[in-house]
């Protein structure tokens, strides 16, 4: 864990304490679950779950491992959105994406 993990993790917290309304123990807490949930989507596919937009609850099974997603082309670079966290959905064969205020829980 480098200080500048911990920095980040604070940081996100504010935000949700800023635009989410959330209390800033809820906040850390999230923070936190998305925090192991991008590193344990660095090295395997993981179950987790997040509440999405129309208020229904979702499994994903998702990645960031490089091995196990397919080439992507730089082509059409976007500009980065700290809000949602992408990921490669192992269901589905294709790049998804959540609000990360919206993770519910995250299953080793």
């Amino acid at each position: 864990m480098k200080t500048q993990d911990l920095s980040n993790i604070m940081q996100t917290a504010w935000q949700f304490v800023k635009r989410n309304g959330m209390t800033l123990s809820d906040a850390l807490r999230t923070a936190w679950r998305n925090f192991k949930l991008h590193a344990l989507m660095q090295a395997r596919i993981v179950k987790f779950y997040f509440q999405k937009v129309d208020g229904t609850i979702r499994e994903a099974y998702g990645t960031l491992a490089a091995a196990l997603i397919p080439p992507t082309s730089d082509g059409n670079a976007r500009t980065k959105n700290d809000t949602v966290q992408t990921y490669w959905d192992s269901e589905k064969m294709a790049w998804r994406c959540f609000k990360k205020a919206n993770l519910i829980d995250v299953v080793y």
